[in-house]
């Protein structure tokens, strides 16, 4: 497939990478039913150690088997299936070279839980060479007190992974004691975190739609005095996009806890003209029958290729 000029606009935002990042950013830019138009649909599946395997899988219990991700992925077009190592090692092999996979490499269980969570190290960037992936993906908790240690791990890691010719894929996710809980999706706090994960050399950026709460008073003072426009979401959206470098990074949005389906295409429709890159859908996804799956997975990605306004 030649490359768009789409993409290659893209890429340009990355100068001064090595070459084998440009390549798997190709990758992943030019693979599934949205190639070549600069936006992602990526499915991950790292649920079932985030929350358990009944909340993750019951309501679909083929979401058991590791091999319905991969074929959901595979047949609905998706850009890139993100999962931990366990999901990754059952069908990297059987799957090989029908989709980019993305080995997310730290995770956190619901078994303890903590207004600071952390997550532990659970793969490594050779598993991920073994695996044949074109990225890692790394989960970090601004507003955590345990922050700070994972902004480190982070950087030994994208360090080792850019060596490698691997993306960065980071999800930012403000969580922590100092946050209330509309403040971890607040206009701010969200902004902050993309800004973050950009600073900290990640390609991909991943963090939840924002909404127009303003948790922080001094952030609220300058929002409010150069009137910055946060009233809808499509505002909030390209809010979030200029803080990761002024859309010089990639940044995808997630679909959150399955929801009601119109609300989510509402969604997917501010973000597109917002000038975010897309969305990365688990539950929304897996949760469901694969005929609706894929359904509803094609709808969003019509959406986001302009076919639907």
């Amino acid at each position: 497939m030649v490359m768009t000029p789409r993409v290659r606009e893209i890429l340009r935002n990355y100068d001064g990478n090595p070459p084998g990042v440009l390549n798997n950013l190709a990758r992943l830019l030019m693979h599934g039913r949205l190639a070549g138009t600069g936006r992602l649909v990526i499915l991950p599946v790292d649920q079932g150690f985030e929350h358990g395997p009944a909340r993750s899988f019951a309501t679909n219990p083929l979401g058991y088997d590791p091999a319905f991700h991969f074929q959901l992925g595979i047949d609905a077009g998706c850009n890139a299936y993100a999962a931990p190592l366990g999901f990754l090692e059952a069908g990297a092999a059987e799957y090989a070279g029908q989709i980019p996979l993305i080995l997310k490499l730290n995770n956190n269980d619901s078994l303890l839980e903590s207004k600071d969570p952390n997550s532990a190290v659970t793969g490594s960037v050779k598993d991920a060479l073994r695996l044949g992936c074109c990225a890692v993906g790394y989960t970090i908790y601004p507003g955590s007190a345990h922050s700070q240690e994972m902004y480190q791990h982070l950087r030994e890691i994208a360090e080792e992974a850019k060596s490698y010719g691997l993306a960065v894929v980071v999800w930012s996710y403000p969580r922590g004691s100092g946050l209330s809980k509309e403040g971890e999706t607040a206009m701010d706090v969200v902004a902050y975190a993309a800004q973050i994960a950009a600073q900290l050399g990640s390609h991909i950026i991943k963090v939840k739609v924002p909404s127009s709460h303003l948790e922080q008073s001094a952030a609220k003072k300058v929002y409010e005095a150069e009137k910055i426009p946060i009233g809808t979401t499509a505002d909030r959206i390209r809010h979030v996009v200029q803080s990761a470098f002024n859309g010089r990074r990639i940044v995808i949005f997630s679909g959150g806890a399955k929801g009601e389906d119109q609300k989510l295409f509402d969604e997917a429709r501010a973000i597109r003209d917002g000038g975010g890159f897309g969305s990365i859908i688990g539950r929304n996804s897996f949760q469901r029958q694969k005929p609706q799956a894929m359904e509803f997975l094609a709808t969003v990605m019509k959406i986001y290729s302009g076919e639907l306004k």
